[in-house]
């Protein structure tokens, strides 16, 4: 998945689903969608991957997330140990002092932005550290890792953030009937 936003590539047939009204969209499917996400979890269905990678292959042959950036606009990554390394390295700045200037520590104990939109999108929907950016952002929507019944959980959240993800599911329901 690495290089989504920057694949900046004219879609075919491009998915257009307003990322403003996504959440009211999402919310009218919301019920449905997670007892779907609860069956995939607990059957894990054979060739759920296969199909998967399918879907996130043609979903993002669709999507420009230049686009969108709703992600960046309104979830905060989780930012590793090595990501802090990283990205405040590429700033030039110490990795406590990027702590302080740009993370908190969540209820969960885990170190996340202070504040979304996030401080390193711009306002073209770039992101100005692309290439150093968090594993999170690396891997978001994390509809092609192995084992997706693992994840339904945040892809049920992700619904209601990324249009490719609500595409994905709306579809993956079609083709994998439960």
């Amino acid at each position: 998945m690495d290089g989504i936003i920057a694949n900046a590539q004219i879609p075919k047939n491009p998915i257009v689903i307003d990322p403003q009204k996504l959440p009211e969209q999402a919310a009218k499917v919301a019920q449905e969608n997670a007892k779907y996400l609860r069956k995939l979890k607990v059957r894990k269905p054979k060739k759920l991957d296969a199909v998967m990678a399918k879907l996130h292959q043609e979903t993002f042959e669709k999507i420009d997330c230049l686009n969108c950036a709703n992600c960046c606009k309104t979830t905060g990554p989780l930012f590793l140990s090595s990501d802090i390394k990283r990205i405040s390295k590429r700033l030039r700045m110490k990795p406590a002092e990027f702590e302080a200037t740009y993370l908190r520590i969540d209820e969960d104990n885990d170190k996340v932005l202070q504040q979304v939109p996030c401080s390193f999108l711009g306002a073209d929907n770039q992101c100005s550290i692309y290439e150093d950016r968090p594993k999170a952002c690396r891997e978001f929507p994390h509809t092609d890792r192995p084992k997706f019944h693992q994840i339904t959980g945040i892809t049920a959240k992700n619904i209601a953030v990324c249009p490719a993800v609500y595409d994905m599911v709306n579809r993956l329901k079609s083709e994998l009937p439960l």
